[in-house]
């Protein structure tokens, strides 16, 4: 597994640096829980905020199962 760059709009949560896809992934999590961005009835899907939105494709909500396809197209090869 190759490190991968982070284009500028996710890079405002996770970093600048190259990353491996599961640091990405650990860091959005991090993001996701220190914000309180877990939909408090249905924990799989979570609340875009602000800084998420670029991301995952100006949707209001995402599951949890739908974030790595959209963090995906974030990500280049270096």
């Amino acid at each position: 597994m190759s490190p991968l760059l982070p284009d500028a709009s996710l890079s405002v949560i996770v970093g600048t640096k190259e990353l491996h896809r599961t640091q990405v992934v650990k860091k959005l999590w991090a993001y996701i829980e220190r914000e309180g961005l877990h939909d408090t009835q249905n924990r799989r899907m979570i609340n875009v905020d602000s800084a998420l939105k670029p991301i995952f494709g100006g949707k209001k909500q995402v599951s949890t199962f739908e974030m790595t396809k959209l963090v995906s197209k974030h990500l280049k090869p270096t």
